[in-house]
């Protein structure tokens, strides 16, 4: 049988709440589902708002939280019943790279420290001269060179601590990396640079990615496929270009109307009405975007409407009553 690289199914994750303090636990993933797909190697990205569900998402994926109920499935596996080999394994197979480089680096230690530790732990190298020659390949692909090992982290400029973040990825050969918000906190000219740096990845070393971010202008520049989160449950999802072409759900038109205008003279005046709090914390028995339509009828009926094709074997799916009769 032939399994999605990595699959999420049904996850479920609520932070807080307590019978002592009275307050309701947060959902921050409600019955979320996708796949990512290994053969060939895609970009697969995860969009929404703050808040709806995108790192919590991650770090279910990267095992740095245990979900409530659902499963994260690497080739078929499943990552709570994995034993110490599987779990070993998964981890040289899964590697990340976070919205914050210079959190990952110590900074008592050179650049280069972090490549050593990689190589040593996961055995990669069986003679000084073959680890150099790994780390220089996996920094040649990301525009670094040798010479930058030797620097603090506080030496490097914020693009290229990234850059060494993706080098030390690549250096362990996954097979997925996620990325949390990577080009969030770089400059236009280093974000397109990074951006490049995954496309490359993905067609010359065949390593897939699962791209969490906010911007959906980025997603629809390197993403294959997209999730649009909401609440923790994807309310549509599809190709790229086709659901942020043609948006099905009024979720996803929201936040493509919400993207600013390159014009000084148009103001953005929409007033601020969402009670967040609620939110996530009210059970859900009903459409999840419901409080928000602006297109919500009385004739959408009530219950959580499933994710459903557009049309018959289209793959641009979402979850919404009304989605047959919207533009």
């Amino acid at each position: 049988m032939s399994y999605p690289l990595l699959e999420i199914k049904d996850a479920v994750k609520h932070y807080g709440g307590s019978l002592w303090s009275g307050q309701r636990p947060v959902a921050a993933l409600q019955g979320c589902s996708l796949s990512v797909h290994g053969t060939p190697a895609s970009i697969t990205a995860i969009a929404g708002e703050s808040g709806s569900g995108k790192s919590t998402l991650a770090s279910a994926v990267l095992g740095f939280v245990t979900l409530d109920s659902g499963q994260v499935r690497f080739m078929g596996q499943d990552l709570a019943t994995m034993d110490r080999h599987l779990r070993f394994n998964y981890r040289r197979q899964v590697q990340a790279v976070f919205q914050d480089p210079y959190a990952a680096f110590n900074p008592f230690y050179r650049a280069g420290h972090l490549f050593d530790l990689a190589l040593r732990h996961f055995k990669l190298a069986a003679s000084h001269q073959e680890a150099k020659d790994r780390i220089a390949d996996a920094l040649h692909r990301v525009g670094l060179s040798t010479a930058d090992l030797k620097k603090h982290p506080h030496q490097l400029s914020g693009g290229q601590r990234q850059r060494m973040m993706v080098a030390r990825a690549c250096l362990i050969e996954p097979k997925l990396i996620v990325a949390d918000e990577p080009v969030s906190m770089v400059d236009a000219s280093l974000r397109s640079m990074i951006l490049d740096i995954m496309l490359r990845l993905r067609d010359e070393s065949a390593i897939s990615f699962l791209y969490i971010t906010h911007d959906l202008s980025t997603a629809y520049q390197i993403a294959d496929d997209i999730h649009i989160l909401f609440r923790g449950t994807v309310v549509e999802s599809g190709p790229t270009a086709e659901v942020l072409g043609q948006p099905r759900h009024p979720y996803t038109r929201t936040l493509i109307e919400s993207i600013p205008a390159p014009d000084p003279a148009r103001r953005w005046n929409a007033p601020l009405t969402t009670d967040w709090e609620n939110e996530h914390t009210e059970p859900s028995t009903d459409c999840c975007f419901r409080s928000r339509c602006p297109e919500a009828a009385e004739g959408c009926p009530h219950g959580i409407p499933g994710l459903s094709p557009i049309s018959e074997g289209s793959s641009h799916q979402v979850a919404c009553w009304r989605a047959n009769t919207q533009r």
